[in-house]
């Protein structure tokens, strides 16, 4: 079975026959490059590269990561996602790029669509709420905050007014947090760079929920590029950016609550210095490999009969707008139900 693989130091990739060769590089106190022990990759196991180190490499490298169907996602120092090397798309459809087109260019389409995703990520938010309410924690007048919220986006008539209800939405939302999280507080949102522990895992975890929703729309035949909710903009997936609002509450901040609470994380996971915190390499792992566990869980799905990953949920999620978009069926975004 395929897996993703993340590479954490900087280092040399190469094309060993069809073996993906990586040589760790370590940098000693004079400035002077250690080659490590190689690591070999069968490239029958690899899905995705994640680079958060930085990464040599060559053109022929690329091309066969390219006709293997492999992308890679670089992030930079601070784990900021700074760009992809996507394969060559093999699902284009003019029809389906021009009805996409046509969709974001009617006003009423559009607006008709991002509100959906709103109203699907603050179901997905309460649903998170639900669950730790009934667990003891004081959360009812935040669900309550967030429900009337909600309510509100009917009357939206534009995609600024959306997003400001979804802002307010969040606020509240984050607000939670330091009433669900045992030891740790997260305070305001902070990003670029986060300043405590919480934004950083937060922040982290939606770079992941991007990167996963950007391969599951190029296995489809909708441009990640062209978006409803966010506004498309120059060198960004925006698409991404509207489809991840739904999984993110489901996904992230569930294994950001789990991996805290129950001390799977601590205070020596992160590195800390003026106004930024951000996961060190160790914490990296450990958050990397809780996203993953949560991506290859299976629930029952309702409308399909059968159960199906997390992962596999987002590729979903992809096929219904596209439905939409071709007249075939009204989307809807997915909702929680347990």
């Amino acid at each position: 079975m395929k897996r993703n693989f993340y590479l954490f130091n900087p280092g040399i990739m190469e094309r060993r026959d069809n073996t993906l060769k990586f040589t760790p590089i370590f940098v000693n106190e004079d400035k002077d490059e250690v080659m490590q022990q190689p690591r070999y990759i069968p490239i029958e196991d690899v899905a995705e590269l994640y680079a958060f180190g930085s990464l040599r490499a060559n053109s022929a490298l690329f091309n066969f990561l390219g006709q293997r169907g492999i992308p890679v996602h670089f992030f930079d120092y601070y784990e900021n996602y700074t760009g992809s090397f996507m394969p060559r798309e093999s699902l284009l459809s003019g029809k389906a790029l021009l009805a996409q087109v046509s969709a974001y260019q009617n006003k009423n389409k559009r607006v008709n669509l991002a509100r959906k995703f709103i109203q699907g990520a603050a179901w997905n938010m309460v649903m998170n709420l639900n669950y730790y309410n009934r667990r003891g924690k004081d959360l009812q007048e935040l669900i309550d905050t967030i429900k009337r919220l909600t309510k509100t986006l009917d009357d939206a008539k534009n995609v600024d007014e959306i997003m400001g209800v979804e802002g307010n939405i969040r606020q509240a939302y984050y607000a939670a947090f330091d009433i669900i999280l045992d030891d740790f507080n997260m305070g305001s949102r902070t990003k670029q760079p986060p300043e405590n522990e919480v934004n950083a895992l937060i922040s982290f975890g939606n770079m992941m929920c991007y990167t996963e929703t950007l391969k599951a729309i190029h296995q489809t035949q909708l441009n990640p590029t062209i978006s409803f909710l966010h506004t498309p903009g120059e060198r960004r997936y925006s698409l991404c950016l509207d489809i991840s609002e739904i999984f993110k509450p489901i996904i992230v901040d569930r294994v950001i609550f789990k991996v805290l609470n129950k001390h799977a994380l601590g205070c020596q996971h992160f590195d800390k210095k003026l106004n930024k915190c951000l996961l060190n390499e160790k914490g990296k792992k450990i958050f990397v490999k809780a996203i993953e566990e949560r991506y290859d869980e299976t629930f029952r799905h309702r409308s399909l009969g059968r159960n199906v990953s997390y992962k596999h949920l987002i590729k979903l999620e992809c096929y219904k707008l596209m439905k939409d978009l071709l007249g075939i069926e009204d989307y809807k975004p997915f909702k929680m139900y347990w």
